[in-house]
């Protein structure tokens, strides 16, 4: 048996001592619902304190550090079948060192639609090993009720729902049986965050579309069944959205994205949560005050809904529910003759301060400008697209990419991360249109482990 010591090594060696130990639950449901997590346990020895973790077998850990770009990370580990150990996670911090709650949540999720994962932390939560097992998605046996799949998102959680169905999104395809997902709980927010999260209808329909370029399309939807913005202090919301999935292929099809074509529409969702619906009519004619000069055809929907309540017991009523996610916001989409689609979303920050108005020409001016990045393919959806390139049949993609969605953060890391879990590299030259490279992309023909067996 070994554990984690001081400098982050697995390989010391503990011995249990006769003295009583205790079993630290920071998360008690998750540890409860956890099938093959081994629980952590704190021996009183003098003042050392020690986390049991397990032995690594097989290949090596793949082995990273900080927490930026966890949820890519462990959805590669998933598709690829590799394991990875992720160490200083916010080990500097005073305050919340180790994992967010919306980390944590995240494991839960792995672990409810795969088979066989085996999730182990370190004490203090700075480090995370995880050895991913079989997308199971919403098979019954594994969590599943009547073939959904619940997912209670904690209130403390200050990330919006795509955080979640994204990385969702793009495990489904390569699941066992589809994947039925329905998000509840205080946490769920179905709004674009301050932390860059877009709305859940950007995810509808500016990232579901992608997926028909690969032979994906059948059985997809993403249901809005309450809307929240985020709540006080940014966390928190108590919607509630449905995630099915019912497609499942063996291998991605090859894709060659090279025009964009030009505009000819633009459509978009302007909602209220809690407040006067007078507001989405203030959004949406300042949106269209932008856009009708560039893209005549332009329509925007409204939607208003009432505030969701959560729980707050009180001492002299333990049934006490409070009102919260309150605000609007706007979710714009701009599709091609070619069919691509570029997005943009903002909404109220928890805060206040911003009116309808400006909401609305902010959400506008977003959308030009990722118009004129170009490509054939936008920020949100660029990310899941060049993953399921790389996990495609062994043959040569090519996609045009905006050359500033191209050189972003999160574009960049990705490409690395896929070299480090053995993906080919990538191929670029100058694109057709001004502004765009072309990037090449060979497939590892990883494909759907799950059906090969089935």
């Amino acid at each position: 048996m070994s554990a984690l010591d001081d400098n982050h090594n697995f390989n010391t060696p503990i011995y249990p001592t006769p003295l009583y130990s205790k079993i630290i639950l920071q998360d008690e449901k998750f540890y409860r619902n956890c099938r093959y997590y081994q629980v952590i346990i704190q021996f009183a020895c003098n003042t050392t304190h020690t986390a049991i973790m397990a032995a690594a077998t097989g290949p090596p850990a793949l082995k990273f550090t900080g927490s930026k770009h966890l949820a890519q990370r462990l959805v590669l580990a998933t598709l690829t079948g590799r394991t990875i150990r992720v160490s200083q996670i916010r080990s500097s911090s005073h305050s919340a060192p180790g994992l967010a709650p919306h980390e944590v949540s995240f494991l839960r999720l792995l672990d409810s639609i795969t088979n066989g994962s085996q999730i182990e932390f370190s004490y203090t939560g700075t480090t995370v090993a995880y050895k991913p097992g079989l997308i199971a998605g919403s098979a019954a046996g594994y969590g599943a009720a009547g073939g959904v799949l619940t997912h209670e998102v904690p209130a403390d959680n200050t990330r919006g729902l795509s955080y979640f169905l994204i990385p969702l999104c793009l495990l489904a395809p390569f699941a066992k049986t589809q994947v039925n997902v329905l998000f509840k709980g205080p946490g769920v927010i179905t709004s674009a965050t301050e932390h860059g999260d877009v709305s859940v209808d950007t995810v509808r329909t500016a990232v579901l579309p992608v997926f028909r370029s690969f032979g994906i399309e059948r059985e997809i939807e993403v249901r809005v069944i309450t809307r929240s913005n985020p709540g006080r202090g940014g966390k928190g919301g108590g919607g509630e959205v449905q995630l099915v999935f019912g497609q499942q292929v063996r291998l991605p099809k090859t894709v060659h994205l090279m025009s964009a074509g030009s505009v000819k529409k633009v459509r978009g969702v302007a909602y209220a949560t809690g407040v006067a619906g007078a507001n989405n009519a203030r959004i949406i004619e300042a949106a269209r005050g932008v856009l009708n000069e560039f893209v005549p055809d332009t329509y925007i929907f409204s939607d208003m809904s009432g505030a969701p309540l959560v729980p707050a017991p009180e001492k002299g009523n333990p049934n006490a529910k409070v009102k919260t996610g309150l605000g609007f916001g706007l979710s714009l989409v701009a599709e091609t003759n070619n069919y691509v689609m570029y997005s943009a979303d903002t909404a109220s920050p928890h805060q206040g301060g911003v009116t309808p108005e400006e909401l609305g020409r902010k959400c506008a001016f977003q959308l030009l400008e990722a118009i004129d990045q170009g490509g054939c393919v936008s920020a949100v959806a660029a990310p899941t697209v060049l993953t399921l390139m790389a996990m495609g049949s062994e043959d040569v993609g090519r996609i045009n990419i905006g050359r500033d969605v191209l050189a972003s953060e999160n574009i960049v890391q990705l490409a690395r991360d896929l070299r480090t879990f053995g993906m080919a590299g990538w191929g670029m030259k100058e694109g057709g249109e001004e502004g765009e490279v072309m990037v090449s992309v060979v497939g590892k023909g990883v494909g759907n482990v799950g059906r090969k067996i089935a």
